[in-house]
Parts: C-alpha cells; structure tokens; sequence
C-alpha cells in the first residue's frame, strides 16, 4: 500500500469519525448543518478515476447515512457531488491548466480558488441532500434556508480545517 493511498484512507477515515461522533448534533439556530466529511471528497487527488471516485461517495455517503438512519440521501448526494467534481475542477481551472503537483487545497491554489471550487460542490451536496430529504415542494422556502446557511457553516468549518491542518508549505507546495 502506497503512503498517499494511506494518507488518503486515513484522512477518510478521520472525517467520517469527526461527522458521525461530533459533528452531527452541531447545528446553527436549527437551519445550518455542518457535514465536513464531504472535505474527504473535496481533498481526494485530482487524477483519481471518475468511476472510482463515484463508487468512493456511494460508500462514504451510505456510511454516513447508516449512522444518520436516513436511507440512501447522504449515499445519493455524494455520488452526484462526484459527478459533478471533474466539471467543477476543469471550470475552476486556472489558465494555464493544473500543474502535476497541484491539489486542491487552500495554501496550494489559494483561498479565491478553493472558496469557488468547494462553494460550488458544497452547494451542490447540500441542494441534492434537502430536496431529496425534502421529499416534496412544500416547504421550499425553508428548504432553500437549510441549503444556503447549511454551505456557508460547512464551507467556513472546511477552510478553518484547510488552515489548521494543511498549513502553508513552500514553493510549489512541495
């Protein structure tokens, strides 16, 4: 086993500790919800095969949904943030293209870059999660509330964790 597979699986598995233990009962003024596990999926290299990465959101999403007792919506939302994740990085790419060493962290693209790229898929989660959860449009108004404060809370707590666990490396970020 390679030390990146390693590192990887580790930080997964860091993540789904922190949200299941921690992180589940935190909840802002009952309308933001905080799910940092998705900072694994956001972190996972950049050349890692899309059909991996979507069978990697399926088992995360439907760890967290046994732990959660909701059937599949975490499983569901996971798999189509995978979707969407290549689309995102190629959107988010800077003009001449990513460099081999590049990964999509804060103190290697910077914090303009990683607010828009980890904006938009935690936005696109999050709106898959409530609709799905929602199960209908009568309470869309509140819904779209969950979804708007539930990205910022979980897209502050991510760059907190991006400055305090992944600090500023030298050049390059190497």
């Amino acid at each position: 086993m390679n030390n990146s597979l390693f590192s990887q699986l580790a930080t997964g598995i860091t993540y789904l500790f922190l949200q299941v233990f921690f992180l589940r009962d935190v909840v802002l003024f009952d309308v933001a919800f905080c799910f940092a596990y998705i900072a694994f999926l956001l972190l996972i290299e950049r050349d890692t095969p899309v059909i991996s990465l979507l069978f990697i959101g399926f088992f995360f999403g439907l760890f967290i949904d046994f732990f959660y007792k909701t059937i599949g919506v975490h499983a569901a939302a996971c798999v189509l943030f995978a979707y969407f994740r290549p689309y995102v990085l190629n959107w988010t790419a800077p003009s001449g293209g990513y460099e081999t060493w590049m990964q999509p962290q804060v103190n290697i693209m910077g914090i303009q870059w990683f607010v828009t790229y980890a904006g938009l898929l935690i936005l696109i989660h999050h709106t898959a999660l409530f609709l799905v959860e929602m199960g209908s449009l009568h309470l869309i108004g509140y819904t779209l509330i969950k979804i708007m404060s539930s990205s910022l809370f979980t897209l502050s707590l991510l760059l907190l964790f991006q400055y305090i666990f992944y600090p500023k490396k030298g050049i390059r970020g190497l």
